[in-house]
């Protein structure tokens, strides 16, 4: 410190600190004076917009929906798409099966991928995978042949890609090379294949709420038909595994494969597959049909589906049209993402589907999208001969015919208004009749039943909270954005849990209020069906046969 110093060298010290700083100071004012009319000029006043310097990938409808290639592959079987060299993951049953795309998007017309690309290094983003699921490491290299377009190739999850400029989806896996594919491309890809643990599944439960709202999404214009058969199979199956194995084996076990089976997986194209005339094109289709009739069954089932395009090869090597198939997979919560096989077994000849379906009679006809050829019929019967007999006739054709319609109009109506009567008694024994508790149970049941005539049953799994979010988000979008009015549905739940877990405190007020959420409810979710939908719901002989 200069505080020990003499005043005469202390003032000294003082004198030239003092300079040194004023020195500095116009030093530093000279640099800005000198130097700011070159930083000004090379300024912009307009931010850098990044998206100078990256182009954005650009898709074509091919690579947005892949799903619509399947039927031309089949054409075309031999046709070299491919070559595949497995250096690491190959087991005994060959390689293992490539992903080219994720269709998650639905919109009762086509199946879309719908991602969001973003240009990525070599090195992907890493996703963790769900508890107590084993990996296996897979690294192939891939030779590009006569595959168009750009979507590139992969086994699931790819986590390094070498040889080509990729954009990634993190969503979904999928990869694209924005430059698009060309013959003799090469590239290796390592990969880390999920192997979830299939003991889990049949208990697992599927995610439902917002995130997973983009897979469970059903478009307007779903057939009546398709409609009753998922709340056939998911009434008959109540566990989310054992409903979208049974979809997946009620399409094994009644359809055939044909390679010259026409293209799409519209609402009416779907309709026609599941439900035309066998004899008339019907009832046949490729993995396309197969895979996007789950997907859309499964959703309608409470399941959270997508579809997945790629390729099943039976040997390291050339991969051929023949390869290309589309398979569905269902999301369980702890376990991932799982495939499921809805195809046929080339061995086995399919049962009609009316034996284990039989559609309703005022069912119109399925759209004849595309359509069918019809198969010639029998000899046609010949025309009766006039009726050369003497005598008095007996009464006229159109007399015989005009009571039989008037006899089987009114017993439908005698069997109508017996069954409206029925369904009436039971509602009102329910809600009306019966202690506190009996009453609650009772309106809770009316719930649960009204979701089952809307086609969106509850699992037996589920709780009476989760019951109430399902019913919820059921009305809601039955409703298609209106203010839903069944907020009231978990007070119901609640009293259900009382009346289960503290058997006879539930008083006669509670259970005034249970009838009158449970009737509000029902009200208002029937309201917003057609007109011929509230009838059928009025009659449908369902809640008389259901186990209460």
């Amino acid at each position: 410190p200069i505080s020990g110093l003499a005043p005469a060298v202390r003032a000294a010290v003082r004198l030239r600190l003092l300079a040194a700083s004023a020195a500095g100071v116009a030093v530093v004012v000279a640099l800005a004076a000198l130097l700011a009319p070159v930083v000004a000029g090379r300024v912009d006043d307009r931010p850098v917009d990044p998206r100078r310097y990256v182009e954005p990938p650009q898709v074509e409808s091919l690579d947005e929906n892949p799903l619509i290639r399947i039927s031309g592959w089949a054409l075309n079987p031999d046709q070299k798409l491919l070559d595949v060299r497995t250096e690491a993951g190959a087991t005994d049953a060959g390689p293992p099966r490539i992903r080219l795309a994720v269709l998650s998007d639905y919109d009762g017309v086509t199946w879309r991928v719908g991602a969001t690309y973003r240009n990525a290094g070599r090195i992907l983003p890493a996703t963790d995978p769900a508890p107590g699921t084993a990996t296996e490491p897979v690294r192939q290299d891939v030779t590009v042949a006569d595959l168009t377009g750009r979507l590139l190739p992969a086994v699931p999850t790819p986590r390094e890609v070498t040889g080509a400029r990729v954009a990634y989806d993190p969503a979904t896996g999928t990869l694209i090379r924005p430059e698009g594919l060309a013959p003799g491309l090469r590239y290796t890809v390592a990969s880390v294949r999920d192997q979830p643990d299939l003991n889990l599944l049949g208990t697992a439960n599927v995610p439902a709420g917002d995130a997973v709202a983009r897979v469970l999404r059903v478009a307007d214009g779903a057939p009546e038909q398709m409609r009753r058969l998922a709340t056939q199979l998911a009434e008959e199956n109540g566990a989310p595994y054992a409903r979208a194995s049974a979809i997946a084996d009620f399409l094994a076990e009644h359809y055939r494969v044909t390679a010259d089976a026409p293209s799409g997986h519209a609402y009416p194209n779907l309709g026609f597959f599941l439900f035309g005339p066998r004899n008339g094109g019907g009832q046949r289709g490729t993995s396309e049909q197969f895979a996007a009739s789950f997907a859309v069954l499964g959703r309608l089932a409470g399941l959270p589906t997508r579809v997945v395009v790629g390729f099943e090869p039976k040997a390291d090597g050339p991969v051929r049209a023949a390869d290309a198939y589309a398979w569905p997979e269902v999301l369980f919560e702890g376990v991932g993402w799982v495939p499921f096989d809805p195809m046929p077994r080339p061995d086995e000849e399919p049962r009609p589907v009316e034996e284990d379906f039989r559609p309703k009679p005022e069912d119109p006809p399925p759209s004849e999208v595309p359509a069918p050829t019809v198969e010639p019929t029998a000899t046609p019967p010949a025309a009766a001969a006039p009726d050369r007999r003497g005598g008095r006739a007996g009464p006229g054709t159109p007399v015989l015919l005009g009571g039989g319609v008037g006899a089987l109009v009114l017993l439908l109506g005698a069997l109508l208004l017996t069954l409206a009567t029925l369904r009436r008694n039971l509602s009102r024994g329910r809600l009306a009749h019966g202690d506190p508790g009996r009453r609650i149970a009772g309106a809770w049941r009316e719930v649960t039943d009204a979701l089952r005539l809307a086609g969106h049953p509850a699992g037996a799994d589920l709780a009476a909270a989760e019951v109430a979010d399902q019913a919820r988000r059921t009305l809601a979008e039955a409703q298609a954005g209106q203010v839903p009015v069944a907020a009231e549905v978990d007070e119901l739940a609640d009293l259900l849990n009382q009346v289960a877990f503290a058997p006879g405190t539930a008083t006669p007020a509670q259970a005034d209020r249970a009838e009158a959420v449970a009737t509000a409810y029902v009200t208002a979710l029937r309201a917003t069906g057609s007109r011929w939908r509230r009838l059928r719901w009025t009659v449908h002989p369902g809640p008389l046969r259901w186990r209460r």
